[in-house]
């Protein structure tokens, strides 16, 4: 039988198997287990009892992280000349319109999120089949197309993220750093779950959350009780 790392030991002497942990528990224990180097993402995983591959069972959403995400987010606002003076000021990273447009036809996509305007759609539709695979394709309902563009830059610097259930009926997105407090963890990851549960769908049946887990990059996941996320 192989013998335990010594950093896998440390995970053992923490975690106890089969337990579910408060949400503040399981935040300070994400950063207990993480013994990488660089600053690990916190990640959130929870599985949904419902169905994505019917409509009426998709969870789609955006949420507003009270923390942020510790990222640098790299936004490219396609807009109006009206529009543009108000998009830099509200921090978009890369503004304007054509030339961005003809700069993506030739296969540029060094951002993280693309916002735009209603009108502007028309153009960018032929970008999707260059911009879809890579998730940056704008949408309404992840607020990324709108008649206000530099607020919603400004709600993405702040900690803005979308998410969408996936096919085996889990979200999974991160919610910080490890870097983080593990109270700013625990706030960012209650606003995730509060949101998850907002969005319940009517046709969803039976235990809507049946799991939940934190991990950071590499460290194994800690499983948090669905009926203590709120406790303190």
């Amino acid at each position: 039988m192989a013998k335990l790392t010594k950093n896998q030991k440390l995970v053992a002497e923490k975690i106890e198997v089969g337990k579910a942990y408060t949400l503040k528990e399981a935040s300070q224990l994400v950063k207990d287990i993480t013994t990488t180097k660089f600053d690990a993402s916190v990640d959130i995983d929870m599985r949904l009892g419902v169905d994505p591959r019917k409509a009426n069972q998709m969870v789609r959403g955006v949420a507003t992280l009270p923390n942020g995400t510790g990222k640098t987010v790299r936004v490219l606002c396609l807009c109006t000349p009206d529009q543009e003076a108000a998009a830099k000021e509200a921090g978009a990273d890369y503004v304007g319109l054509d030339e961005y447009i003809d700069k993506i036809k030739g296969g540029w996509t060094d951002v993280d999120v693309i916002i735009t305007m209603p009108s502007i759609m028309g153009k960018i539709g032929a970008l999707g089949r260059i911009l879809g695979p890579r998730g940056l394709m704008p949408n309404p309902k992840s607020g990324t197309v709108t008649m206000n563009p530099a607020q919603a830059v400004r709600e993405v610097k702040m900690g803005k993220i979308d998410f969408k259930v996936d096919k085996t009926g889990i979200v999974h997105t991160s919610i910080g750093k490890v870097s983080f407090s593990a109270e700013k963890i625990a706030e960012n990851a209650r606003e995730f779950i509060n949101t998850i549960i907002k969005l319940k769908p009517a046709a969803a049946k039976g235990t809507y959350i049946k799991s939940i887990y934190l991990s950071s990059t590499m460290s194994r996941g800690v499983k948090v009780d669905p009926k203590a996320v709120d406790e303190i």
